[in-house]
């Protein structure tokens, strides 16, 4: 499965919390994608997230549905190792 890495810029500080993780999961099994970890910068006002998912437009839907911005959706196909190595996601 395509493996995607998503921008989400926040209006205000983003705050997670169990539920919203539960509800956000929920979402995204229905729409056939899996979140598998996010990165949350230092001011809670941008994340970037990976996912495992069929096409951007599923990742769209479950975004919206969420209620989560997804500004920016990039397809990624590799990991690059601290020593130059590539491994595929």
């Amino acid at each position: 499965m395509p493996v995607f890495l998503i921008e989400r810029r926040y209006v205000d500080q983003f705050e997670a919390t169990a539920e919203i993780a539960d509800e956000v999961n929920r979402i995204n099994g229905e729409e056939g994608v899996q979140w598998l970890y996010s990165f949350l910068s230092k001011d809670k006002r941008k994340s970037y997230c990976l996912y495992d998912a069929p096409t951007e437009e599923a990742i769209l839907q479950a975004a919206r549905r969420a209620g989560l911005p997804a500004d920016v959706i990039i397809e990624v196909s590799d990991k690059v190792s601290p020593d130059g190595s590539l491994s595929p996601l």
